[in-house]
Order: structure tokens, then sequence, then C-alpha cells
């Protein structure tokens, strides 16, 4: 391990900065979450099922819009891409928290499919920044800010929502995701290389000319191809086999499609613990010890993201998500704050490692030209997995008692892992026997 790659890291401008805008950002939706589970259960009386559902509705639109959100960066830019999200997220958050349940469902379906994108474009930025093995450090460092972030949000979220003020926190949650909107709009942090990006202006000066060519009487396009340098056409059929606008799905490879398994196995898993640690707490009547748990669990996943970051060597995100679900299950057994918090360490120590290492693969896996509707995708799986963690949680723990939502989760991602083990390995032994077969 080498912990000197955090500093050499952080003494470039950019990250640094890029790290605290995107820190700042993603507090005021890293409060939502709680903040909508307590108004629906204690404000509008209902169950955890319930709250679930809306929970899930709301992440089906974030996994629904994080592709074309994503899609937009990279054709228009990012200050064009995220006008929607700042003027939606004000409007939406300020009136979800006066209607009834049966409006609310829609509602915060609408602010899913408009979220501001922050993660993705944190995630899209660094992998422009971040080159080689210092990818690694920089997603570890961004999943220990994360991390970070849900130490302060959720904790302060539950207070305001255990004070009697779900009202006003999800109206202060829209505003202040706005601003943070166009704090990024401001600090505009680089989403292609500077190559790239004169590749991309030279792309747009030859469709144009294309486009004024297609107009020009037949002898004219005629001398304007014998003009034209021998190698256009090859480039531009290039183009197209480098995944570079145009190029469809190209980059959607079986290996990237395992990390976006992985992602949703981790969304399962975390937002499923998530409702279960706010069911076990809420219903043992210690609503405001629910930052406490937070804290613990959080501030485990800061240690294990630093110590990965600092590895030389990557570790199979499969692996670090068979761990931290298998390490989920101990949670169920616990019957007090306390012993909640200490065995929330367990599966923390894992949570930044899987989602840097995902992370990281996809940007090492994806060229740059399509890595913003890659990295959309990524989120996409990300948020179906917590689409899926939430209800089914909260199905069991409306069954079972609150232990019902660490066992649901926790042991759906050991399967899931195990599933994914068995097909990789079968995939290996299936190239095997076919370079075998084909060999002198």
């Amino acid at each position: 391990m080498n912990f000197a790659l955090y500093r050499e890291l952080l003494a470039v401008r950019p990250i640094r900065w890029l790290l605290l805008v995107g820190m700042i950002a993603r507090i005021p939706h890293s409060a939502a979450g709680v903040l909508l589970t307590l108004h629906i259960v204690l404000t509008l009386g209902q169950g955890y099922a319930a709250a679930g559902a809306a929970a899930a509705v709301m992440t089906i639109g974030i996994a629904l819009g994080a592709p074309w959100r994503g899609r937009r960066v990279d054709t228009v830019g990012l200050r064009t891409a995220l006008i929607p999200s700042v003027v939606s997220e004000t409007v939406i958050w300020s009136i979800v928290p006066h209607v009834s349940y049966q409006w609310l469902l829609p509602l915060v379906f609408v602010g899913g499919l408009l979220t501001l994108p922050i993660f993705s474009v944190v995630r899209q930025s660094l992998g422009v920044l971040a080159e080689g093995e210092q990818r690694r450090t920089a997603f570890a460092l961004d999943a220990i800010t994360t991390e970070m972030v849900f130490m302060i949000g959720p904790a302060a979220g539950a207070v305001v929502a255990t004070s009697g003020f779900t009202t006003a926190g999800l109206t202060v949650v829209g505003v202040a995701t706005s601003l943070a909107g166009l704090l990024l709009m401001w600090f505009n942090p680089p989403t292609r290389s500077p190559a790239q990006t004169l590749e991309c202006v030279e792309d747009e000066q030859r469709a144009a000319e294309a486009a004024v060519l297609s107009t020009a009487p037949g002898h004219v396009q005629g001398a304007a191809a014998d003009l034209a340098p021998a190698g256009a056409a090859a480039s531009a059929g290039q183009d197209g086999l480098h995944g570079r606008p145009g190029g469809g799905l190209s980059w959607f490879t079986t290996p990237v499609a395992a990390l976006f398994a992985v992602a949703a196995g981790a969304g399962m898993v975390l937002s499923g613990t998530d409702v279960g640690i706010v069911a076990a707490l809420e219903i043992g009547g210690h609503q405001s010890e629910i930052g406490i748990v937070f804290v613990f669990w959080c501030a485990a996943s800061v240690v294990g993201g630093l110590v990965y970051g600092a590895m030389h060597r990557p570790v199979p995100p499969v692996i670090l998500l068979l761990g931290m679900a298998a390490l989920t299950l101990p949670m169920a057994f616990a019957h007090d704050t306390w012993t909640l918090a200490f065995i929330s360490v367990l599966p923390g120590l894992l949570c930044a490692p899987v989602l840097s290492a995902a992370s990281e693969k996809v940007a090492d896996l994806v060229s740059e030209e399509r890595r913003g509707e890659a990295m959309g995708w990524y989120g996409s799986a990300l948020t179906a997995g917590v689409a899926l963690g939430s209800p089914l949680a909260g199905v069991f723990i409306d069954v079972m008692g609150p232990s019902g939502g660490f066992v649901s989760v926790g042991a759906a991602g050991v399967v899931l892992c195990l599933v994914g083990l068995a097909l990789q390995q079968r995939r290996r032994k299936t190239a095997a026997c076919t370079t075998g077969s084909i060999a002198p």
C-alpha cells in the first residue's frame, strides 16, 4: 500500500476542487431518503412497505433518466445538460410534502427522472482528470467523500424528521440541490480531455460542411469529393468502430454488463440496509439515535476506501460485493443501537471499495467518447438495485420485523454474487475449450 498516492492526487487542483464541489452538491439528496421515508411513515401514516415503494418509484425515475442525462453531457456539455435539474429540483420537492401519498408517487418519479446527475458527472470527470493507477485512488477518494456525505445527510434528515419538520426538510432539500447544481455549473469540471474536445469540434465542423454540400448542385458535390482527404471516409468508418457518437452500444460488452450487475447488487444491499436501520430504531423508539448507526456505518466505509485506494492491486468488484452482502446478515441479530452500530462496521468496511472498484473498471473499459453515457447506465444499474432493495426490505420488515430487512437484502446479494461467479467460471471454461479446439 502507498498512502502517499492521496497526497499526490490532492495536489492536483482540479481534482481537489472537483471532490469538494461534488461533496457539497451531494449533501441535500443524501438526506432525502431518510426524510421521504419518515415523512411517509410518520406524517402520512403509511407503512414501511409504502415508504419503500415510493423510494423505488423515485429510483426507477433516476435509473431511466441517468443514461439520457449522461448522453446529454456528452453531446451538449455540462452546463446545458444541468438546466432541467436546476429548475425541477426546487419545483418538485417544494410540492411533494404537501400532497397525498397517491400524488406523491408520480411526483417523486419525475423528480428522479430529472434529478441532478452529480454522481455520474463526478465519476466521468475523474476519469478524465486521473489516468492509470491514479484512477483507483481517485475513485476511492470519491467513494470516501460520498461516505462522509452520508454521515452528515441522513443524520441531519433523521433529526429534522423526528422533530416533526418533514415538510420543511423536503423543501429545503429541493432548494439546496438546485443551488448545488448552480455551483456545479459555475465550476464546470471537464468531462472530456482537451484532445477529445478538439476532435468533437472537428467532427461538428465536418458535419456542418457535409450538410452544406448536400444542398449543393451535383457537380459541386463531385468536385468536393475529389478534393476531400483520402482518409476521410476511412476515418468516418473508424468512428463507429471505436464507440464515437453514432456507434450505438458497442461499448456494452459482457465485462461491462457484469459491472452493472455488481452496481445493482450494491445498490440493493445498501438501500435495504438503510431502510433496515431506520426501521429498527424507529420501531424500537430510538429515532433520535439513527445518526449514530449511520456514522459508524459510513466511517467504516471511509476507512475501507482509504485502504483500498492505497492498494497497488485491484480486487474484483464481485468479491467485494460478496463480502459486503454476507457481512450484512449479522445486523439482523442486533437489538439495541450500539450493537447495531458496531456490527454495521463489518459491511461498512467494504462499501466504498465496492463502488470505487466498479467505477474504476467502467472507466477503464469504456472509451472517453461514450463514458458519460456508460456512467449514466452505471448509475441506472445502481439505482435499479436501490429501487429493488428498498421495497424488498420494507416487505420483509412489515412481515418479520426489522431483522427481515437485513436478511432479505444480504441473502439476495450473496446469491447474486455466487451466480455471477459461477457464470464467470463457466465463461472462462468455454473460452478455454474454444481456444483449445482451434489450436493446431
